[in-house]
């Protein structure tokens, strides 16, 4: 059972293409300028299943990707990680972002290894107000980082990813 705060049904601002937003209730970050502080309390939200978050995710044919964002999904990443395997099975690229960096995950609990081992593309670390920048893509400031989750935990270091279109850029 997750804690949703909300769904976006047909996304193009939380990666590349058309994709599901599932928004969760809750965050220990409280970074200043956040752009979604009404996520921020652990309580709320919309308790959902995670078969029910696949099937709103399945009940839109032109999505292919997934992006979980917050609050902050690694704060539910048991829950996050059970969709996230259930969304790669049937074939969607899944990303997520999160207040906390790779690198700290790493050392997090195994559920948050569990969720980040499940993930394509993490977008990492605290949104910065200082470091804002509205000409970045899929990110809100320059500090964040879009990484390939698996090339990075093969390299047991953060690998950015390469893929143009995490970059804003279609041929």
């Amino acid at each position: 059972m997750l804690n949703i705060a909300g769904v976006v049904g047909d996304s193009i601002v939380d990666g590349p293409g058309i994709r599901v937003a599932i928004f969760c209730q809750g965050c220990p970050h409280h970074c200043p300028g956040c752009h979604n502080p009404e996520t921020w309390p652990f309580e709320g939200g919309t308790p959902m299943e995670e078969e029910a978050l696949l099937h709103l995710v399945q009940s839109n044919p032109l999505a292919r990707g997934v992006t979980f964002s917050g609050g902050e999904p690694f704060s539910q990443a048991k829950g996050f990680a059970t969709l996230a395997k259930l969304l790669k099975d049937r074939g969607y690229e899944v990303a997520s972002y999160s207040g906390y960096t790779f690198e700290e995950l790493l050392e997090g609990t195994a559920d948050q290894r569990a969720l980040l081992s499940q993930l394509d593309v993490l977008i990492d670390g605290p949104f910065l107000l200082a470091e804002r920048s509205l000409e970045l893509v899929f990110r809100g400031s320059r500090n964040q980082r879009i990484l390939d989750v698996p090339k990075s935990l093969a390299a047991g270091r953060a690998v950015e990813v390469d893929a143009p279109r995490w970059h804003g850029i279609y041929n």
